[in-house]
């Protein structure tokens, strides 16, 4: 559901008018003075009776804090009619009421979850209420909907639709939502009122799978898969677990890892090794299942989830062909030269990039923002970049060729700059030729076919990898505003509309939370409205924001934004900011 700064896009339902805008938009805001005096809980209840039938603009009244004695809610901002997007607030409950005890407060990562845990809980209770709170889906990620601090002091922020009957006060619904649910509500969260065993083993779960991801890099390892794990999903629309028919994950022994973890034990599983490793078998046998997982382990997830044991190091990004896409001034010499045209391949820009320039540009991008671990489907990439046999090579000489496929490159990405490839191919056995290891899939089960793979593979000559030059990004081209106001709104998962422009995210699998799109926008507008952008490599850039959000978390980012988001990562940050179609870079540095 769409959010934004400023003029915001309807979040939680509200009807147009019949020129497709939000009826009532861009009429005078008549705001009734703030309410004064004493401003608690009866004082509330009072004034909404007196408002019953009112117009609607004495809702903005109720503006401010008001004292419920065991927390305090705050109205924040005040929607303009019943069809505007909806009200926000915020409940602030002292850590002494929610009574959170110290195993679910430290370390971070346990406060991180336990904040988590609360917020689901405020959702589920708040079912058919007029109330929302951004819950998440099944990862674990840090957002705005609710914060603890580590004195164990919790905020909470929603939404509400402020109820009418037109455009007049419908004063006893917002006197049982505000007065009754929200109450409620906040005695759902305080820990005298939860389940102590669940919210422990919530946290325990997300502990396990940091501290597993902390311990890849250790291992020589660049993902984990746990024994046990369920990997196959409801549906192509759903992220929740495969139930019943599922096949449990297991690793083949000669590629079984066990690691020691704080609150599961020991935990066997896959160790997927750093180098390059293959991911092959028959169609519909699990390899790209096994990929997506990859992908997602970047992330936390919740317990039941199936994943939970998955683990991906942080700095592995998902890499695919994304024809149309704009690239500006990026370095795709490694894998494009001798362009017809004569343009200059190590300062290349196009409006309209072809599937194969177009994946040149993402891997190094994905370079220039961190990332050391490739993860690719052959399904979406560019054959032309990714292969060239034997037969095409005698037909179309080297000479008349400008590519340089991924394959002569990805052996060189790790020996001299330690980035790691996890490759699913099920199309060509071009790729045993350049393989650490290759698993097959067969019935969603792996085996290690290493050793055959090698005997059917040939001697390859590699190319050079050259890094992409570090780009230098224009501050003044990454403008939030559009006609003098901040302007941040999302469409679904595929586009997030940044100032004037849109930007299409739909090739950014690794963003997983609608959230997050809007958690890109303000890090895109923190990056320049901050100056981090000012006179730096942008890579530089990327590390002051990470930074940034290590010292203040995803409040960090939502200085003056009313709405909701969730952290996105330094890569997909990175990614959109490419995309951005006014995107100006001044040089390389």
């Amino acid at each position: 559901m769409p959010g934004g700064i400023g003029g915001q896009e309807r979040r939680y339902g509200g009807r147009p008018d019949g020129r497709g805008r939000p009826a009532g938009a861009g009429r005078p805001d008549r705001s009734a003075p703030a309410i004064r005096g004493t401003r608690d809980l009866a004082r509330l209840t009072e004034e909404l009776r007196r408002m019953e039938g009112a117009s609607y603009g004495r809702y903005k009244s109720l503006a401010g804090d008001w004292d419920f004695g065991h927390f305090v809610l705050t109205v924040e901002r005040v929607q303009s009619d019943p069809f505007a997007p909806p009200s926000r607030i915020a409940v602030r409950i002292p850590g002494p009421v929610a009574g959170l005890p110290v195993h679910a407060l430290h370390p971070a990562v346990r406060r991180r979850a336990t904040a988590d845990h609360l917020v689901r809980l405020a959702h589920r209770s708040l079912k058919g209420a007029r109330l929302r709170i951004d819950s998440g889906g099944q990862e674990v990620i840090e957002r705005s909907a609710g914060r603890i601090d580590d004195s164990g002091a919790m905020v909470l922020r929603l939404g509400i639709e402020l109820p009418g009957r037109g455009r007049r006060i419908d004063a006893r619904t917002a006197e049982r939502e505000l007065c009754d649910r929200l109450p409620a509500m906040v005695e759902a969260v305080r820990w005298s009122e939860l389940d102590p065993g669940t919210a422990t083993a919530f946290a325990d779960t997300v502990e396990d799978t940091v501290a597993l991801r902390d311990r890849l890099a250790g291992l020589g390892l660049v993902a984990f898969v746990a024994d046990g794990a369920v990997l196959p999903r409801r549906s192509g629309v759903s992220d929740l677990p495969m139930d019943g028919a599922a096949v449990a994950f297991r690793a083949p022994d000669s590629l079984r890892v066990a690691v020691d973890l704080p609150h599961a034990g020991r935990v066997t599983g896959l160790g997927v090794p750093e180098g390059i490793t293959l991911i092959v078998g028959g169609g519909f046998h699990g390899k790209s299942t096994l990929l997506h997982a990859l992908e997602r382990g970047v992330y936390d997830h919740i317990p039941g989830d199936g994943r939970e044991l998955v683990a991906t190091r942080p700095d592995a990004v998902k890499i695919r062909a994304e024809e149309g896409r704009r690239v500006e001034r990026t370095d795709v010499s490694a894998f494009v030269r001798n362009l017809p045209t004569g343009a200059d391949t190590t300062d290349f820009s196009t409006e309209n990039a072809s599937g194969s320039t177009s994946q040149a540009a993402n891997i190094a991008e994905a370079f220039e923002a961190g990332a050391r671990t490739l993860l690719v489907d052959e399904d979406t990439t560019a054959t032309n970049l990714m292969i060239r046999d034997s037969r095409m090579q005698a037909l179309v000489h080297g000479d008349r060729e400008p590519l340089t496929p991924f394959i002569d490159l990805v052996r060189p990405l790790h020996r001299d700059h330690g980035v790691s490839t996890v490759l699913v191919m099920g199309g060509s056995g071009d790729y045993f030729d350049v393989a650490d290891h290759v698993v097959m899939l067969d019935g969603y089960r792996p085996y290690d076919v290493t050793d055959r793979a090698r005997e059917l593979a040939a001697e390859r000559r590699d190319a050079a990898f050259a890094p992409p030059a570090q780009r230098i990004v224009d501050p003044a081209s990454v403008d939030p505003t559009a006609r003098g106001r901040a302007r941040l709104k999302r469409r679904d998962m595929d586009v997030l509309t940044f100032g004037e422009t849109d930007i299409d995210v739909r090739a950014l699998s690794q963003l997983v939370d609608p959230g997050q799109i809007i958690g890109v926008g303000l890090a895109m507008r923190l990056l320049a409205e901050d100056g981090l952008l000012d006179d730096r490599p942008l890579s530089e850039a990327l590390d002051l924001l990470d930074r940034r959000l290590a010292d203040g978390g995803a409040a960090a980012l939502g200085r003056g934004y009313a709405g909701d988001y969730a952290l996105p990562r330094r890569h997909e940050v990175a990614a959109a900011l490419n995309r951005l179609r006014t995107l100006r870079v001044l040089g390389t540095g």
